[in-house]
């Protein structure tokens, strides 16, 4: 994309990248990324090496790039600085100086996003009470636990009151603790703190306990952008719906098959349906009353994120769906 092309028609999204490339000498670190992302929680995936780093660096106008990046709508190789006003950035590695406060830090980058001393300090003050670290503060950050650096950097995230959190793997190297911590703290943030954010990471967990969104690269290639329940299979009117029944689920995949259902028994108890395009789950309930068989129980069937991730990348894994 030259520099003065656009991103396809329509409003801005918070994040849009078209042919967005980036090189290392011979190496290509994310290659021709072309995708429109929006959410809430947007869970950022891949293995590692897969480009999420290098993808977030690009957005931040951290580093030069082939193509074209936008983060709510500016480009970041021309308006570098201006996305970093309006996005906090919680870096992978640790980004202390020594001898520093958790105070002092948090400050100090409020400082560098522009803000007056005495605003950044009441701004930091504020950011250190949300990340649970009041009254450790005024501590040196060397002497604080992982747990507590990763709540730091958080905080330091936030100070500028940002519209878009770029968290790069907030829960590594967490126990189980304090990630469940974190993780809360990061489920929190749209409805408390009104941003977005794009959570990379590579623990599946995470992403289907809070993201409600999910960009999933591979090899320097986006291979997924959507909702989370698109990515698992809840597509719609075309979605496989497994049945509960309290008693002979295959008399019921006959009566719906008859009706042009596509079924295939489960259990004894359970019958999976995939329903003719026009139809609606009363159809089942409709079959079901008719042929004197009681449901117990409706729902969506879909994969695990873990499942659709390895779907997506290329590595089929065993056939593993949940309600």
């Amino acid at each position: 994309m030259t520099e003065g092309a656009s991103l396809p028609a329509g409003s801005p999204p918070l994040i849009g990248m078209l042919g967005l490339t980036k090189r290392y000498g011979n190496i290509v670190a994310i290659d021709r990324l072309d995708a429109r992302v929006d959410g809430k929680i947007i869970g950022l995936l891949g293995p590692n090496g897969a480009g999420k780093s290098t993808l977030l660096k690009a957005l931040l106008g951290l580093i030069p790039y082939e193509g074209g990046a936008r983060v709510l709508g500016l480009e970041a190789r021309t308006h570098g600085a201006d996305i970093r006003d309006r996005v906090g950035y919680m870096p992978e590695q640790e980004a202390f100086l020594a001898g520093m406060s958790a105070v002092e830090l948090c400050t100090y980058a409020g400082e560098l996003s522009g803000l007056p001393r005495t605003e950044a300090m009441q701004r930091a003050h504020a950011a250190l009470y949300y990340a649970g670290l009041e009254e450790k503060r005024y501590q040196p950050i060397d002497g604080y636990s992982t747990g507590m650096k990763q709540r730091v950097k958080l905080a330091q995230a936030l100070v500028h009151d940002p519209e878009i959190l770029f968290l790069d793997e907030p829960t590594n190297g967490l126990d189980p603790r304090s990630r469940d911590e974190m993780l809360e703290l990061i489920a929190e943030l749209p409805a408390r703190r009104g941003c977005a954010i794009v959570l990379s990471t590579h623990l599946l967990p995470d992403v289907e306990r809070v993201c409600d969104h999910a960009v999933i690269m591979h090899q320097g290639r986006v291979r997924f952008v959507g909702s989370i329940d698109e990515l698992r299979g809840a597509r719609g009117r075309d979605t496989e719906i497994l049945v509960e029944v309290k008693a002979d689920a295959a008399r019921l995949g006959e009566v719906l098959t008859e009706a042009g259902a596509t079924c295939q028994v489960v259990s004894a108890v359970t019958l999976s349906v995939s329903l003719p395009e026009t139809a609606t789950n009363e159809l089942v309930f409709r079959r079901a009353r008719e042929a004197g068989l009681q449901i117990r129980g409706l729902g969506v069937r879909r994969e695990t994120v873990e499942a659709a991730f390895l779907r997506v990348i290329g590595d089929a894994p065993k056939k593993d769906a949940q309600p």
